[in-house]
């Protein structure tokens, strides 16, 4: 029988820039990311990785993080040799003023 693994995607915190935000945000007052919140979890199976695409989780944001997700979900190394754990991989969204931190985890289903 083959191994099923999921994904936990883990909000490890929301950043926010005032800086930049001043000098380019159309609202420099907008704040921190109001999509997610710190310490927020969300388990991903391989059915669950395509319905993400339908307004499940931030489009800019999934569209950084995908490919690891895909990878623990899958079963593969997310990060060998770069984390002090394979299963693990810490990434952001690509958002310079706002950016969210993400632990992406292969958990065995």
């Amino acid at each position: 029988m083959t191994k099923k693994y999921k994904c936990k995607i883990t909000v490890l915190k929301r950043e926010y820039n005032q800086e930049l935000a001043d000098k380019y945000l159309a609202n420099p007052k907008v704040g921190p990311c109001d999509l997610f919140k710190d310490g927020q979890e969300i388990i991903i199976d391989s059915d669950g990785f395509w319905k993400m695409l339908y307004g499940n989780f931030c489009s800019e944001a999934w569209d950084c993080i995908s490919r690891y997700v895909y990878a623990a979900i899958q079963g593969g190394s997310i990060m060998r040799d770069w984390t002090n754990d394979e299963k693990i991989m810490i990434a952001c969204c690509n958002d310079g003023v706002r950016p969210v931190i993400f632990k992406i985890e292969r958990i065995e289903a």
